[in-house]
């Protein structure tokens, strides 16, 4: 009759988690970060989005469908 062998356990993990992120994971939020404090030092920049007549048409035609 043979006995079991007994496989070592795996090697534990030694050291920190080991996550990489890619490049734009950092760069969108500093690109954001950097675009938000401009407007906030030049305020002179930041201009008001304009609705395009179309678009506001559309809402407003959405609006009496959904009214009725």
């Amino acid at each position: 009759m043979s006995a079991p062998t007994q496989t070592p356990p795996h090697p534990a993990h030694r050291g920190g988690v080991d996550i990489r992120l890619p490049w734009w994971a950092l760069a969108l939020p500093v690109l954001a970060f950097v675009t938000l404090l401009v407007l906030i030092l030049d305020p002179a920049e930041a201009h008001a989005a304009t609705a395009d007549p179309a678009i506001t048409q559309l809402f407003e035609r959405a609006l009496q469908l959904m009214a009725r």
